[in-house]
């Protein structure tokens, strides 16, 4: 343990002595409050009981002395021998049964007991015990009145299905396909030399990459089906089958979370450099998985970016995906990993997708911290995958980033974001080429559910327009 984190260590032990310290200060200053206060109430009950009480007693004396006093005419009777009618308020009283003192005092206390004192009669108080009272009755009044807030709703993802029908209609609907423009070179009756060259260069274009870019015109020019006499439909057909060839159906793009023989948790790491949409992905692979019923759980490994816990926290809202984040931005981002790692295999979740910082992927530290990141979370779990996010529309750029992180921490899949709308779609023969590994998933939109898995046949129809 270095000395920066013992540093650390006792400057939050400090702050959470002096936090302890002060609540329970404020606590018992407020109970003294409200204990005088109440005390004060009561004082002031007892004296309104005992005048009430000595009320009563004298009341109770003139009825009786009332009782007693013959009538002053004729010795307590009328004139024709017969006793003096008692008057109506004297029936009343002769009546209603006689209350003790003891009786009177119960009812008071029982009245005060069902509807206690109001502390705000602690205004009466003088000096500064009263405005704590005060204070206290502000205080409980506030979080009487603070409503419950309701239950945020969660959505339902997409499935896979919807979202391949989406790639595919996405596809054939962005701009400039590359596969259109290759259709059109090829669908003339006699093709030149310069129009072979007009081929390549439209590979290049749409960074399929110089190698890709050889090969596929070396097999369309041996074509017979392409170089004879033939219809429309079997130069799609001739098109379609080599592009597939060169996308490679056979290469296996399940994730490892999805077989059948996974394991449980099933660990994710995501990394790229900023702006490819890593954090953004991190979420729609959580709801894609929600889809499938998995249970989730996310890790903000980039403290580094200071909306990217924030973001992560807004995807998983949406589909109820708890996350792991660290309060301090800029916090050791291995340590974030690690903790994550813990809570998923203490929760026994399905998947554990850990986000991670993207800044700098051409300088060594950075690599540094994401082979730690690596190294620390195996400690608890092993990792199954690691998936490298791609922007589509940088091209041949993102190669050599693509390059940098598949040295350094080792990937299993790519992620090709911003796919739709863009004639760079050759990137995914490039990137496979150029690092042997599949293209897992592909981003066709801004939607929450534009993630879809990559599917070789739907990617060439939807190049070609189909």
């Amino acid at each position: 343990m270095d000395t920066n984190t013992i540093y650390a260590i006792v400057i939050f032990a400090v702050i959470a002595a002096v936090l302890i310290i002060g609540s329970w200060l404020i606590g018992r200053s407020r109970r003294n409050a409200i204990n005088k206060s109440t005390e004060h109430a009561k004082a002031a009950a007892d004296a309104r009981l005992a005048a009430e009480r000595a009320q009563a007693e004298q009341e109770e004396r003139e009825a009786h002395e009332r009782a007693k006093k013959p009538a002053e005419s004729g010795g307590g009777q009328s004139s024709g021998g017969k006793p003096a009618e008692p008057t109506n308020e004297e029936k009343i009283e002769a009546e209603e049964p006689a209350i003790s003192h003891a009786e009177l005092e119960a009812q008071e206390r029982e009245r005060l007991s069902q509807t206690p004192p109001k502390l705000a009669a602690a205004e009466e108080v003088p000096g500064e015990e009263s405005a704590q009272a005060e204070s206290v009755v502000e205080d409980l009044a506030v979080v009487e009145e603070v409503p419950t807030p309701p239950a945020e709703q969660i959505e339902k993802p997409a499935g896979k299905k919807s979202r391949l029908q989406r790639l595919r209609e996405r596809l054939s609907k962005s701009s400039n396909p590359f596969g259109k423009a290759l259709f059109n070179i090829l669908a003339k009756d006699q093709l030149s030399e310069a129009d072979w060259e007009d081929v390549e260069d439209t590979l290049l274009l749409a960074d399929v990459g110089a190698e890709a870019s050889e090969e596929l015109v070396d097999k369309l020019r041996t074509d017979a089906r392409v170089t004879g006499e033939s219809d429309p439909q079997q130069l799609r057909d001739a098109l379609r089958s080599e592009l597939l060839a060169l996308v490679g159906p056979d290469m296996d793009r399940t994730l490892e979370a999805e077989k059948p023989d996974a394991k449980k948790p099933s660990v994710i790491i995501m990394v790229g450099v900023n702006g490819t949409g890593k954090t953004t992905t991190a979420g729609k692979l959580a709801r894609l998985f929600v889809s499938e019923d998995k249970t989730v759980l996310l890790g903000a490994a980039d403290t580094f970016r200071a909306a990217a816990a924030d973001q992560l926290e807004t995807w998983g809202a949406k589909v109820d995906v708890p996350v792991v984040r660290s309060d301090r931005e800029g916090a050791d981002p291995a340590s974030v990993a690690f903790e994550a790692s813990a809570k998923a295999k203490e929760l026994g979740t399905d998947v554990l997708i850990i986000d991670t910082a993207g800044r700098l992927q051409n300088k060594a530290n950075l690599m540094d911290e994401l082979g730690k990141i690596r190294r620390v979370t195996e400690k608890n779990l092993p990792v199954d995958e690691v998936l490298l996010v791609l922007d589509a529309t940088t091209g041949q750029n993102g190669m050599a980033q693509a390059k940098v992180f598949a040295e350094a921490i080792g990937i299993t899949g790519v992620v090709l974001t911003k796919l739709d709308g863009s004639a760079k779609g050759g990137i995914v023969i490039s990137v496979q080429k150029e690092l042997g590994v599949p293209v897992k998933l592909v981003g066709v939109g801004e939607g929450p559910d534009d993630l879809a898995p990559f599917d070789p046949e739907s990617f060439v129809d939807g190049i070609l327009g189909e």
